[in-house]
């Protein structure tokens, strides 16, 4: 009888070994800059989309240029979990003082804070630039470019997204339509799985 089970035991670990479960899809995130839109996208499938707002500065990833950059990134850092929304922040670190939407006078961030990491050669700058998703209280603004470089959102959007998403999510910001946007972002995920699948 322990000959059996142990020979079951043997036989489940080998199909463990020589044929792994699949890995689970992760959520990632395509923000269209014509759109001023951002999808939250799960397995495949849109599951959310967010009016943003980029730089009115333009696109790009020089130093002091105030530019939000194009291309693949990841969330290297989630700041601001839980904290009331509206709640300010100065270096990354609440303030104490709590902003409604559409303050007047003040554009700090606020709510949440999502740090990007640049993945390739056009936005490697990013996360030295501080380049967030963050929340603003100009929700006025949010639908247009009105930023300093970073993806700004509303306080509720804002704190949303950042439930859904990890550190190391990706993110594309396209310089296209967001239909096109996300089939490429598709397109590229299906690849990397087939690539992984075949190794």
């Amino acid at each position: 009888m322990r000959l059996l089970q142990f020979s079951m035991l043997l036989l489940c670990l080998t199909v463990a070994i020589i044929c792994p479960a699949p890995a689970m899809a992760t959520p990632s995130i395509v923000v269209s800059v014509p759109d001023q839109t951002l999808a939250l996208i799960d397995d495949g499938v849109v599951v959310a989309r967010f009016p943003v707002s980029t730089s009115k500065f333009g696109l790009g990833d020089g130093s002091g240029t105030y530019a939000t950059p194009l291309g693949s990134m990841a969330i290297a850092s989630k700041i601001g979990a839980n904290a009331p929304l509206g709640s300010v922040f100065k270096n990354r670190r609440m303030t104490g003082e709590i902003l409604r939407p559409n303050a007047p006078g003040r554009d700090p961030i606020v709510t949440r804070i999502l740090w990007l990491r640049g993945l390739e050669k056009r936005n490697a700058r990013a996360f030295a630039r501080n380049i967030y998703i963050h929340g603003t209280p100009e929700e006025r603004l949010i639908g247009r470019p009105a930023s300093y470089g970073c993806i700004r959102m509303r306080s509720s959007d804002v704190a949303r997204l950042f439930n859904a998403v990890g550190v190391g999510t990706k993110i594309e910001v396209a310089n296209s339509r967001l239909g096109r946007a996300v089939a490429q972002a598709k397109f590229e995920s299906h690849a990397r799985r087939d690539h992984l699948a075949a190794n």
